[in-house]
């Protein structure tokens, strides 16, 4: 395999990831480990790090094994597979966390439409405190959402 074709698997994946994180936000975290996610919604805890965090690492272990078994041999897919998580889990860390959540304040006053609708989105998500009943899953890919006063007077502290 050429370094073309691993970028290519790269990219696929990365978009793959999208999906994955769209089914593990919707069915996992808000399903049999809400008790890890739960804190995310309801900022129950006061530390800065929360259980939720825990889902980094979940994501970060394959990742991080196709890389390093991917190294003896560039040519195999393990690598540009490992590359693709390990590239849609940094966006997710500075989507999600940094830009959304403001863990350091980056972006606070930023005008491109595609970002806001990222924030929005995120907001009509943390509406609903409760394990079921949520809307907005996914982190990239999602449906246009306009600005309303009625959100803006429901929204929870993100």
């Amino acid at each position: 395999m050429n370094y073309a074709f691993g970028i290519i698997i790269t990219l696929l994946v990365f978009l793959l990831m999208e999906l994955v994180a769209w089914f593990t936000h919707k069915y996992i975290m808000h399903g049999f480990l809400w008790q890890l996610h739960k804190d995310h919604h309801d900022h129950s805890n006061k530390t800065p790090f929360e259980k939720n965090d825990y889902f980094f690492l979940i994501f970060a272990i394959p990742g991080f094994l196709n890389i390093f078994y991917g190294l003896n041999d560039l040519t195999a897919a393990y690598f540009w597979v490992g590359l693709g998580i390990t590239l849609y889990g940094a966006a997710y860390f500075f989507i999600h966390d940094l830009f959304i959540h403001q863990r350091i304040k980056v972006l606070r006053n930023t005008t491109n439409p595609y970002l806001l609708n990222l924030r929005r989105a995120h907001k009509v998500h943390h509406k609903s405190l409760a394990k079921l009943g949520g809307e907005s899953f996914g982190m990239l890919l999602l449906i246009k959402y306009k600005s309303s006063k009625a959100l803006k007077n429901t929204e929870p502290r993100l």
